[in-house]
């Protein structure tokens, strides 16, 4: 038996984005290369397990998985080089798992665990859940969408220290993305900073939306999108609209009484 020096690598952590291409990687010594060599890559957890067989020099279509036909390849002008790593095409979630590098002649196998992510993330927003005047406090809602894997919500004070939060609503749609929710009642006051941070730990994606709650909070949505210093613009605008309304309602309470009087 031939050693093809296949290196002998514990199990390597990809990364690949929903609807993307990833290649795994897969190497042998290009000094022992042989035209008739076999190369199997397999997922062990699925039946049929092959995701791509190559034997002397061609494909063997009939043995691979049906969600696999069409979406992966290798290098042809690589393989001589000992370049035998797999491309996998338009990534679907259901690809995510443990994938494995073979050749018999060799009796050693690499594996790759390919994690699927999404791309589609979108800013956690903060919203105005509920208000209470008595008790100077309000309840605030954070919401984030696009996300896969599953990840976690968690609020934040102005330190970074967590706070205790109702439990994150998760809703899984139609297209295996996660949507995840939570609400926070805090107190109304002047340094109160707070942080909506949903993240997955695994992948190390993050998205984050601060909000300032002061005493005299205005019930506005607030986002990266949103600058503090446009929610305090519209603050000041609806406060300086609100007062004018005031002063003309009484300019036209002034005049009725007046022309009461004359009359």
């Amino acid at each position: 038996m031939k050693d093809f020096g296949f290196p002998g690598q514990p199990p390597i952590l990809k990364l690949a984005t929903l609807g993307a291409d990833i290649i795994l990687p897969c190497h042998v010594d290009p000094t022992v290369y042989e035209t008739d060599f076999t190369l199997e890559w397999t997922r062990p957890d699925l039946s049929p397990r092959f995701v791509y067989v190559w034997r002397s020099g061609q494909e063997l279509v009939d043995k691979k998985h049906e969600s696999f036909v069409g979406r992966t390849s290798l290098f042809p002008d690589e393989l001589k080089q000992g370049n035998i790593s797999l491309k996998l095409s338009n990534v679907k979630i259901s690809d995510q798992g443990r994938y494995k590098c073979f050749i018999p002649a060799l009796e050693k196998n690499s594996f790759i665990q390919l994690l699927v992510v999404s791309d589609a993330i979108s800013v956690p927003v903060i919203s105005l859940s509920a208000i209470n005047k008595a008790s100077s406090r309000v309840v605030l809602q954070c919401e984030s969408a696009g996300w896969y894997p599953e990840p976690e919500l968690l609020w934040l004070d102005g330190e970074g220290n967590l706070l205790s939060a109702g439990p994150t609503e998760t809703l899984r749609g139609p297209d295996d993305l996660y949507t995840v929710s939570s609400r926070v009642t805090v107190e109304k006051r002047h340094s109160n900073n707070i942080t909506c941070r949903v993240q997955q730990r695994n992948t190390n994606q993050s998205r984050e939306t601060h909000i300032h709650v002061p005493d005299d909070f205005v019930p506005l949505v607030c986002s990266p999108a949103v600058p503090i210093i446009v929610c305090l613009t519209v603050c000041t605008i609806l406060i300086v609209a609100s007062g004018l309304f005031m002063f003309k309602w009484r300019q036209q309470i002034t005049s009725k009484s007046q022309i009461k009087n004359l009359v």
